[in-house]
């Protein structure tokens, strides 16, 4: 009998024996490609040579230093190496352990900034409908999902939402995609007349949407008018590159391919590759200038910040994803696979879009192709399609929930950037197994 406290107390996932490349095997010898990197972690597959050798090293020299007394050259050199590479205007690196503490810290970041600079009034996070930011309480009240926040309702902190960017659901016919891009951003605006920008800290968004809708990018010009937005009022815009940065939609930042920078970026999962639990917060120098000028200390903390060895491990990833190119392979291996699902599944009766970025790509199903109704949720169409995937030896990431909290269903897919053309094939074999219409239609 297992003592772990499991994700779900009913079913008994297998035991993982070892990885090689993009696949994971169980104890049985039993294969599965990894199309979702687990959670769009393992941008490196599971035996990535260098990484292992850097961990390696810095084990050997010292596994752990509290920042409170020393901080570390690899923490030195990955900070570095970020700053180097990160939107204009970045200045600075907080590193934690993963993405909700990135998230956590941003937000904490942006309140101290602006009791820093005597804005004391200034308090209500806006972020989106149907986002994820994370699930520490901060972070999860900062998303707008409703079937992870109801549970914790009466402990979260009261924030505030608009629409999200999402054309095949928000887009009216006879609008352009600019337009639509527009108007849904003119929403921040208008939220802000109603809350008093000067009560405003932050405006919050993933510049691709990952986990709840399943890899939906922005429209042209939506970030540009949202950044026009938050300038206008002197809001701080975080943008959470949790899931879709460090290279997974095609560029290391997620937002260089709309031209923004952000006051603040959270980044995680590709940073580590899943090699050592890692993620980072980066502000501009500004907001640092505030705090180091005034109280000289963020009043937050983790005690694994700045781990040597979880720095050491992402250094690595860094060198393999820029100084050796791999970021460079993920449009064109992206737009391989989203060719493929389109061959495959683009004349599905139960298909009703296929989207996303670089290797960062999303498959929503609907019940109507012409109206866009989802499925019956108390079919629960994600579990069993993940389950049919996993049998046929393919990891993928399909949820529900896609349009409200609730309704809809979508498979996301995130490979390892090393996939080869060969492994195409494997997801969308498992894929059209998994999604049979009659299998569908139950």
């Amino acid at each position: 009998m297992s003592h772990i406290f499991p994700r779900h107390s009913r079913k008994q996932p297998p035991m993982v024996s070892h990885g090689d490349g993009p696949f994971l095997y169980d104890t049985s010898g039993k294969a599965y490609f990894d199309g979702s990197g687990g959670a769009a972690v393992s941008c490196l597959g599971h035996s990535d040579a260098e990484v292992i050798a850097a961990i390696k090293a810095q084990v050997d020299k010292v596994a752990f230093a509290h920042t409170s007394f020393f901080t570390s050259a690899p923490a030195e050199a990955l900070a570095d190496k970020l700053i180097a590479h990160a939107p204009k205007g970045l200045d600075r690196v907080y590193l934690v352990s993963g993405g909700s503490e990135a998230m956590e810290s941003a937000l904490k970041l942006a309140r101290q900034y602006m009791l820093e600079r005597g804005e004391t009034e200034r308090r209500h996070i806006i972020a989106r409908r149907q986002s994820y930011h994370g699930n520490t309480l901060g972070a999860l009240a900062t998303g707008g999902n409703e079937w992870r926040r109801a549970p914790f309702a009466p402990l979260l902190m009261e924030t505030h939402h608009i629409s999200p960017c999402f054309a095949y659901r928000g887009q009216e016919a006879g609008e352009s995609l600019e337009a639509y891009g527009l108007r849904v951003a003119d929403e921040l605006e208008a939220k802000l007349e109603e809350l008093g920008p000067e009560n405003v800290l932050a405006f919050v968004a993933e510049p691709v949407v990952g986990a709840t809708a399943g890899a939906v990018p922005p429209a042209p010009g939506y970030f540009k008018r949202i950044r026009e937005i938050c300038d206008q009022h002197g809001i701080l815009l975080i943008l959470d590159e949790v899931m879709c940065g460090m290279g997974r939609t095609g560029t290391l930042f997620a937002c260089e391919q709309d031209d923004v920078s952000p006051d603040i970026c959270a980044i995680a999962k590709g940073l580590g590759a899943g090699y050592q639990p890692i993620g980072a917060m980066l502000c501009t120098d500004e907001i640092f200038d505030y705090i180091r000028d005034g109280s000289g200390f963020f009043q937050h903390g983790h005690t694994y910040l700045g781990h040597p060895t979880a720095a050491a491990a992402g250094l690595a990833v860094l060198g393999r994803l820029i100084d050796q190119g791999l970021v460079e392979r993920v449009n064109p291996m992206g737009a391989k696979l989203r060719a493929a699902l389109n061959d495959a599944f683009g004349d599905h009766p139960y298909i009703g879009d296929i989207r996303g970025r670089g290797l960062f790509l999303g498959i929503e199903i609907v019940e109507d192709r012409e109206t866009k109704a989802p499925f019956d949720p108390n079919l629960r169409l994600h579990e069993g399609i993940k389950a049919r995937c996993f049998e046929a030896g393919l990891a993928c990431y399909p949820m529900g929930g896609t349009i409200d909290g609730r309704q809809g269903n979508h498979i996301l897919l995130a490979p390892p950037f090393i996939m080869e053309e060969e492994h195409i094939g494997l997801i969308v074999d498992a894929l059209t197994q998994a999604l049979a219409p009659d299998l569908l239609r139950g």
